[in-house]
This record gives structure tokens, C-alpha cells and sequence, in this order.
């Protein structure tokens, strides 16, 4: 020990401390990689997807689910197909800046009608556990899908829909495209309404709810003050707290 005392001593070579702005810079830059190729964060506003998914309800968002329609990355990568009962986040066909959540019900090939609120598909009736009625009563166009030819449509796109995909009273589902609808099936807004989804708009599938707070549509939709101010003074009594890090499972439907 002595005379380790008088070995000659390699030179101790300073570690550079990385400046901040590198730092901040790198951390920057991963956040957007993720966000824009990996998941990405999304709220849920509105009570179509009930009790599947609840307004407040912040997911993670998988974007990498999906095969692409082409190109070499669908060979490369382990992607998969959408399939019937995939719950998807996707933009919206009447306005891409919206991104919306629904069930997928048909894909291409798919023959579509609903009966007295019963969904059948490929002339099956299907039974669907994840859904929800809220109204007893039965409305034509909503509840008895597709409706007569003569009767009007809520959209232009909903109208073309009709016109062109409907074979012997059911809906055809095209190539690239995909039926949608609503769990909170009473109250939602989708693919009866508006049309088909396109697939080039769907963004990919949700991984969990990581955040799920008790507050109205209203609150989500316009972030004012008073929404921050009831955060701040109502977390911990209105997060659901059983929902926190919950899987949003898809279910398949049909065969």
C-alpha cells in the first residue's frame, strides 16, 4: 500500500458537462419523434364510445398498429390489419383537423344493416356486449340502417354513401374503407351519418387510459380557466381513479 503511494498516476481526464440547451434540445427532439411516428396523447370530449370510454378519458394512442396500405415497411414491420371490433382513433372525413374514436363494425366485403337496433353482419346477427342503449324508442334512420332509398340523409357524404353502397337493403363496405360506429350506440355520431372512415385517415389504436378526470364536454372543448381551476380543486375527488393505466380492449365481432 506503501508504495502504490509513489506509482506513477494516470492523469484523471475532466467530464465535459453537456450544456443544458443540448440536453433540452435531444429531449425535444425524442418527444417529437414519438409523438409524430410512435403514440401520441389524445382526450376524449363526448359520450359515444360510453361506457367503453368516458368523456375525460386521456389515452395513449398507438401509432404504429396499423399495416400501410403499400410500401416496404408493411413487409419489414409487425404491423397488423384493422380489424372487425378494433376500437380506432381516426380524423375525421368532414374535417381531418378533429380526430374522433369509434368501433370498427364492417371492413371491405363486409354487408351491413341494422334491424330494430340489431346489427347484422354477412346476414348474422351479432351479438354486441361492449354496447349500450339510452333510448327505448326506435328511430328509422338511426335504429333500422340503411334506411328506405327515398328517405333524406343527415350529410351529403352519408347521402352518397347510400346511393352507391347499398346492394338488396345492406351496406357494402368498399376497398380501403371502414364502417364505424359509436358503443353509446343512441348517442353517437358516425358512420351513419357521415360514411365510410377512409383508411388513410385512421391514426392507429388506444393503448390505456393513463388520466381519466369527471368533467363535462364543455370543459374539454373549450379549456378556459375555470376548467383549470376545477383541476386544480377537484383532482383527487373527481379522477376516476379505476380507470388510471386500463387497457381499452377491442372486441372481435363476426368470424
Amino acid at each position: 500500500m506503501f508504495l502504490d503511494f509513489f506509482k506513477k498516476k494516470e492523469p484523471e481526464i475532466p467530464i465535459e458537462p453537456r450544456h443544458w440547451i443540448a440536453d433540452w434540445a435531444m429531449n425535444i427532439l425524442i418527444l417529437i419523434f414519438g409523438t409524430a411516428t410512435l403514440v401520441q396523447a389524445f382526450v376524449v370530449p363526448t359520450a359515444s364510445m360510453e361506457t367503453t370510454i368516458m368523456i375525460g378519458d386521456h389515452m395513449f394512442v398507438d401509432k404504429l398498429a396499423y399495416s400501410p396500405s403499400s410500401g416496404i415497411g408493411k413487409m419489414l414491420l409487425p404491423y397488423e390489419e384493422v380489424k372487425r371490433g378494433d376500437v380506432i382513433v381516426f380524423r375525421y372525413p368532414l374535417n381531418i383537423s378533429q380526430n374522433y374514436v369509434k368501433r370498427v363494425i364492417g371492413i371491405p366485403g363486409d354487408h351491413i344493416r341494422i334491424v330494430d337496433k340489431q346489427l347484422v353482419l354477412n346476414g348474422k346477427p351479432i351479438e354486441e356486449r361492449y354496447k349500450q342503449h339510452t333510448d327505448k324508442n326506435l328511430q328509422v334512420y338511426r335504429d333500422n340502417f340503411p334506411p328506405d332509398p327515398n328517405f333524406a340523409a343527415y350529410r351529403e357524404r352519408a347521402k352518397d354513401m347510400l346511393r352507391d353502397h347499398v346492394k338488396d337493403g345492406e351496406l357494402v363496405v368498399p376497398e380501403s374503407f371502414y364502417f364505424a360506429m359509436g358503443d353509446n350506440r343512441d348517442n353517437s355520431d358516425d358512420s351513419r351519418f357521415w360514411g365510410f372512415v377512409p383508411r388513410e385517415n385512421i391514426i392507429g389504436k388506444p393503448l390505456f387510459v393513463w388520466w381519466s378526470y369527471d368533467a363535462p364536454t364543455e370543459a374539454w372543448v373549450s379549456w378556459d380557466i375555470s376548467h383549470f381551476i376545477d383541476v386544480g380543486m377537484n383532482f383527487f375527488s373527481k379522477t376516476r381513479w379505476e380507470k388510471t393505466f386500463s387497457r381499452v380492449k377491442s372486441v372481435p365481432i363476426g368470424y
